[in-house]
Parts: structure tokens; sequence; C-alpha cells
């Protein structure tokens, strides 16, 4: 029995740490943002951001049990009452579309760019896929992150480890950088958790009605946060290492390229794992949150969800983003605070 729940908890971990993972992370532009730019001060914003992970994860999955919460409407519902709930849900299902069209368009990109492909075969072919695993439900989810997942981790943990045998890697690593605004190393790992978890929650809802299992969700929350902790430090300790690692769009790729040279091009393949469990994840809590307003069959919901987010990668809509990115910054910390005090 023991066994068996643990099996369930590295696939409860899986998912949840593909889900936290995308493109952000994957090109390493998120870690810079929210923790490599601020040296070593970056390392105690990502252990806060790690226990966050670990303790709120395993919250909004044992509430959504008590709550016998199907869609993260429910759950927002709980937290912000019935009438600022709606509104909340309305931002975040605008911003799980939007975001599943920026991760199409930048795997069309990556086809492009890396495999000299064109962009919307790239696209096409990530909605086929993605479809034929969301037939399958939770357990499709569940087996697309348990087999790209521990190939992330490897990965990011072969690099961190490559990094600590070159040449001044303490030194880079204990470098304090000199900033004018010191409140934003505070504030970072909470923004970053807030960000992460309020998108995460469109998943990690649905999950835990699925899983059911208390014992389970907590094993897997704390293993997932504890490997996203790794991961983020196996991530900053290899970007410190890169000279002027912040002027870089993907970072990451730059790292490769000086510690791993042989694996530049399986890292192109790895960008599209990471950036694919994220459209997986971000597809099934739309479907699950559709399922609970309309009765039409799982294949047209998810036609649809595809459907809007090939539009959506299209065209640019840098300005939707820029209008939805603020807001959606201010409820995900309203979030993050109502879920703390629950």
């Amino acid at each position: 029995m023991a066994l068996r729940s643990w099996i369930g908890a590295c696939q409860v971990a899986a998912v949840y740490i593909g889900t936290i993972i995308g493109a952000g992370f994957a090109t390493g532009k998120e870690i810079v943002q929210f923790f490599s730019q601020f040296g070593f001060y970056g390392v105690f914003g990502i252990i806060v951001s790690g226990c966050l992970f670990i303790f709120l994860g395993a919250k909004i999955m044992l509430k959504a049990v008590d709550l016998q919460a199907k869609s993260f409407q429910e759950f927002n519902s709980y937290l912000f009452g019935a009438k600022f709930g709606f509104a909340a849900t309305v931002v975040q299902f605008l911003m799980l579309v939007g975001v599943t069209g920026v991760m199409l368009s930048g795997t069309g990109a990556l086809f492009q760019e890396r495999f000299h492909i064109p962009a919307n075969v790239g696209i096409l072919l990530t909605i086929i896929i993605g479809f034929l695993v969301m037939r399958k439900g939770v357990s499709g989810l569940l087996v697309v992150n348990v087999f790209v997942v521990p190939l992330m981790v490897l990965f990011h943990l072969y690099a961190g480890g490559e990094a600590a045998n070159s040449p001044g890697f303490m030194q880079n690593v204990l470098i304090r950088e000199e900033m004018d605004q010191t409140w934003k190393v505070w504030t970072s790992p909470f923004s970053y958790a807030a960000f992460n978890l309020a998108l995460a929650q469109a998943v990690l809802v649905p999950l835990a009605f699925e899983i059911k299992d208390k014992q389970t969700i907590k094993q897997g929350a704390f293993l997932g946060g504890a490997v996203l902790t790794c991961l983020m430090l196996a991530s900053h300790v290899s970007l410190v290492q890169l000279p002027g690692f912040a002027q870089y769009d993907i970072p990451m790729a730059q790292v490769v390229e000086q510690l791993v040279p042989a694996f530049h091009f399986v890292y192109a393949f790895l960008i599209y794992g990471e950036i694919f469990t994220s459209v997986i994840g971000n597809v099934y809590g739309l479907k699950q949150q559709l399922q609970t307003h309309v009765s039409w069959p799982p294949s047209v919901l998810l036609f649809l969800i595809f459907s809007a987010g090939f539009l959506l990668s299209q065209v640019s809509y840098g300005t939707l983003l820029s209008l939805l990115y603020p807001l959606f910054g201010f409820i995900s910390l309203v979030f993050l605070v109502l879920l703390w005090k629950k």
C-alpha cells in the first residue's frame, strides 16, 4: 500500500513539476528575472519560493479534495467569494488561453529556428499530439509528465553538476549584486510562486479531485516542491557562470553551449518537452472548467480550445497580454494571501 501511495505521489509530483515548468523556465529567462539577477541573494529567494510550492501546492490540492471542487472556478469561489471569484475565474481563463497561444507560438518558433521546419507545421503537430493525449484525460496527463519530467530533472541537474566543475564556480555563485531596489529581492520569490501557483491551480484542483487520496497528495506536493527547488537551484548556479547572462533571450541555450556543447541539440527537444507539458496542463484545466458549464463531448471542447490557441499563435497580441498580465499578477498575489490565510 505504501509503495502504491508513493507511485501515485510520483505521478502527482510529475504533473505538478510539468505544469510549473514551461517555456520561461526552460529558456532560463524566468530564473534570471526572478532570482539570478540578484546574485547570491537569489539563492534565498529560490528557497523561499520552494517552500511556498511545497506548502501551498499541497494546500490547494487538499482543500480541493475537501471542497470536492472539479474546476478552478469552484476553488476561486471558495477563496474570493462568489462575486469576486467569478471575476478572478474569467481573468484566469483568459490568461490560460493566452498562455496556451504563447506556448504554441513558442513551439512554432522552436521548430523553425532549431529544426528548420515551418512554424505552423510544428504548431499543428503539437496540437495533434496534444489532442490525442488529452483524449485520455488525466491518465494522458500523468503518462506524458511521468515520461518528460525525469528527463528535465536529469538534464538540469547534469548542467548544474557541470557548472560546479567550471573555473570560478563558487566565486560566481557568491557574488552579491549591487541593487538600487533591494525590495525586489524579497518580493520576487512571492511574485514567482503566486503567478505559477495561480496558473497551476487550473491543473492541481481537478487533479486532486481525481486522485482524492490525501496522503498521496501530501507526498506528491512535497516531492514536487522539493524537486522544483532543486531544479531552480541547478539552473541558477548554471546561469551565474555565464558572463552577461541577463542580456540573452535564451540564456540557458548559451549555458548549454558553454558547459555541455554535445547536448545542444538535445536541449532543443527538452525545451519542446517542457513547453508541451505546460500546453497540455493548461488545456486540461480549461477543458475541466468548460465541462462545468456545457455538456458537450470532451473532443469538441478540446477542438475549440486548441483552435483558440492556434489562432492566438498566429497573431501578435502583446496589447492583450500587457493589459491582462498586471491584472493577473495582482490577482495572483491576492490569491496567495487568501490561500495562506484560509
